[in-house]
Formats: structure tokens, sequence, C-alpha cells
């Protein structure tokens, strides 16, 4: 270990706060706890170091050894090298977003164009700078939607086929405010339209939450539950897989209230389960309830453009019983990563990137209900996740898949125990065809069995 400071240095500093010795620094601290014999291994070297690191990592399953068809939230996306080269840079990677006007204009400049792009992406009117992940951005979609009616409502409907990690976390975050939960219960019928939710508003109901496409990969037109919501008087949330905007309506145009997502395929990638990007947008009308950073454009003394906080009269400078929310930092390093990468893409790259991955998963689906015994769930449209029923455990067909180089889809039946033996298939454009070919010749080797 490196000491960069010389003992009469030090004793310099020891001299100036008033002891005489580092010992007398814990003087507080009971005798018996200040300095205890630790049974650590014996030192060792950088070199020696090092290699045991890159023998731990060697454990670990990762993408430039393994084919992926897993999803469920986090997808195998291609994320350019500029992206990475970008984020690199000093004045970007720090440990703190730094929000100071004088000094950050780039950074203030980037979470500007975030909001910007993910307002058009997703049809809404106000972005946030970002939350931690895409079920955070759900649960404070509950939280904005409570505020909203001052607590005089508290029922929020959940679909069933959303995210089970998005619900799970937004009755955590509420578990002690008093909102009532319902339309998730294991008696769900996973199979019916999202409009069925319809049945449980009520003049009660502050929320209704939906997934677009949900947890399933299917895609359903949500503009008549949007409507029957919004006859009640409640509001419409609707969580999106920003990828598939390339291809599908955006939620705006269904008058969702607010739209939240996971961030981690615009330009994030999976890193063993984060740091990803949560995605929270709404209308105009709701902004002062909204929590976290939001940056605006305006010019300063000399005319010139410049862009600052706005709003900042938030959580972060008033008595936390008065804020909407208690959050309000983003994941900046985040935001710049989908910034660069929805910039890079454009209009038209990002529209080609949603093609490939609805095209190679339909022609994925049709191959795999080829196979005996293996038959799709569902007959709706899905985008590039598909449910497909397994003769035999999900779990078993992992592991032979593992044999061959594989990672299969999602085992279903740690969720929703009424889908035992179905997996959640996800194929992203970075699936060739070959690769597609392979997993559907592992998979005839199941049913073979």
């Amino acid at each position: 270990m490196f000491l960069p400071h010389t003992d009469s240095e030090r004793q310099e500093m020891l001299a100036t706060i008033g002891v005489s010795k580092l010992e007398d620094l814990f003087t507080s601290v009971p005798q018996k706890y200040r300095f205890p014999t630790l049974d650590l291994p014996s030192s060792l070297t950088e070199m020696e170091v090092q290699q045991e690191l890159a023998d731990y990592a060697a454990d670990n399953e990762n993408l430039q050894d393994m084919l992926c068809f897993l999803g469920a939230g986090a997808y195998n996306h291609y994320v350019p090298s500029t992206v990475d080269s970008i984020l690199r840079r000093g004045e970007f990677y720090t440990a703190y977003t730094p929000y100071q006007p004088e000094v950050s204009q780039g950074t203030l400049q980037t979470i500007f164009d975030y909001q910007s792009l993910i307002t058009a992406l997703t049809g809404m009117e106000v972005s946030n700078a970002s939350h931690y992940d895409g079920a955070t951005a759900v649960a404070e979609a509950v939280t904005m939607a409570y505020a909203h009616f001052r607590g005089k409502r508290n029922k929020v409907i959940l679909s069933p086929a959303l995210h089970p990690m998005y619900r799970a976390t937004a009755r955590t975050y509420h578990s002690n405010t008093g909102i009532e939960f319902v339309g998730d219960d294991e008696k769900a019928n996973l199979q019916h339209n999202p409009i069925q939710l319809a049945n449980l508003l009520d003049a009660n109901t502050a929320l209704v939450v939906v997934q677009y496409p949900d947890f399933f990969g299917r895609i359903y037109d949500l503009t008549e539950l949007a409507k029957r919501t919004h006859e009640v008087g409640a509001l419409l949330a609707i969580s999106t897989y920003p990828i598939a905007l390339g291809l599908l309506k955006p939620p705006g145009e269904f008058d969702a209230d607010i739209v939240t997502g996971e961030g981690q395929p615009l330009g994030i990638p999976l890193s063993f389960g984060g740091p990803y990007l949560g995605i929270f947008t709404t209308k105009k009308e709701f902004v002062r309830k909204m929590a976290g950073r939001l940056v605006g454009e305006t010019v300063d003394n000399r005319g010139q453009r410049a862009y600052v906080l706005t709003l900042t009269a938030r959580e972060q400078h008033i008595r936390r019983e008065k804020a909407t929310s208690n959050i309000c930092s983003n994941q900046g390093l985040m935001v710049l990563a989908a910034t660069v990468y929805m910039t890079l893409l454009g209009k038209q790259g990002f529209q080609q990137v949603a093609n490939l991955c609805y095209q190679k998963a339909h022609y994925t689906a049709r191959k795999i209900e080829t196979i005996k015994g293996f038959s799709l769930w569902s007959k709706d449209p899905f985008f590039n996740e598909f449910v497909v029923k397994c003769p035999t455990k999900v779990s078993a067909i992992n592991e032979h898949l593992l044999e061959h180089g594989i990672i299969g889809g999602y085992d279903l039946e740690q969720d929703y125990p009424s889908l035992r033996d179905y997996m959640l298939i996800a194929v992203t454009e970075v699936n060739s065809k070959e690769e597609i070919d392979y997993f559907v010749e592992a998979l005839k080797e199941v049913s073979h069995d």
C-alpha cells in the first residue's frame, strides 16, 4: 500500500489537531475494539492479485463466448464503440454528475438532449433526467399519481403482464403508504387483453400501470384502456421497451399520462445487472409532481444559449415531507450513453435495429414451432420476445443449452407458477441466422430425449 505522507508530515497534522499520536484519534472507541487482530491471508503482489481476479472472472459466462436468447427486461443489443469512447472521456467519467451551470454546460446540454430525444421517442411532452432503472421509474409513477390526487385515491391497478420485478419494487416503495395494489394476483388470467383491467376501475383508482410490449413480448392497442381510465378520472402509466418504439406507435399517442421504461437497450451493456437507466416522461400538466432532475434551456447575461436545472424547488431543495419523492439524482453517465447511442443511430438506424429485432424474433418463433413438443403460448402479435411451451422443465433445457454455449430463455415459473415449463425467449439484432438455427437445433435435441 502506498502512503504518500512522511512521518514528519503526519506528526505535523496530529499536532495541528491537538494530539500526539495516531492512537489518540480512537480513544472514543472501546479498548477491546480498537486494534483487533485480523485473520487475513498473506499479502500478494500486484501481479498475483491480477491473476487471481482473472481466475475469478473466468468463472463468469460472458457474451463474448456465449450466444444469448435471454431478455426479460435486459437485452443483448450491439453497442457501437463510439459510445464507450465518449463515456471514458475525463470530462464525463466522474463519480458524481455536476449540475452547476457556470461549469457544467456540457453535462447539462447532454441531459437536455437526452430529454428531447426521449420525449420524441415516447410521444410525451416532458422527460426528467432519468431514474435508476425501469423498476424505479414505475415505482415513481405510482408515487406521482398518489401525490397528484393528494392521497384521496389510493387504488393502483397493476397489469399481471407488467415485469414482476417492477411490480415488486412498486409494492416495496409503498408498503407503508396505504396504497392498495390490485389486478396482478395469482388468479389473474395472463392471456387476457389489458382492456380487461378496466373492469377494476372505480372512483378510488389513482393509476393503471401496463407494459408495452408486455413482459411476455405481446403488443396491444391501449387506446380504449386509456379512454376508460380517464373516464373515471384516473391516470394511465405505460412501461415500455424503447427499442420497440422504432416500429410501434409511441405510448403518447394512446393518451398515456406517464411513460416509463428501462433504458439499458440504448447503448448500455448488460454488465451483470447494472448500472442501468430509468426512463420517466409525462404530460406537461403533471411536471410539478414529477420526481428527479429537469434541465431546461435559457439564455445567459450575454444572450447566449445556456442550460440550467429548472423547477429546482424540488426534493433536493425543500423539506422531505413536502417533496413528491426523495429521489433527486439521475444516472448521468448512462444518460450520456443513451444520448450518444440514439444520436449515432438517428431515426433511420433506430428503425432498422427495431425491424431486425422484430424479423429475427419471428423467424425464430416459426422455427421453434416446428419442433416436436414445443409450441407458442400466445397467438397475439409480439415484438422481439415470445413465450414457448416446452416439453420438459425449462431449467433442464437451459442446462442443456449451456453445454452448447447458449444462454437460454427465462424460466417463467419463477414468477408465474401457472407457467410451469414455459420459456420466455428474446431475440435481438445481434443474433445471426446461423446462431438462431444453431439454437433451434439444440432445442431439437431436447425434444428427442
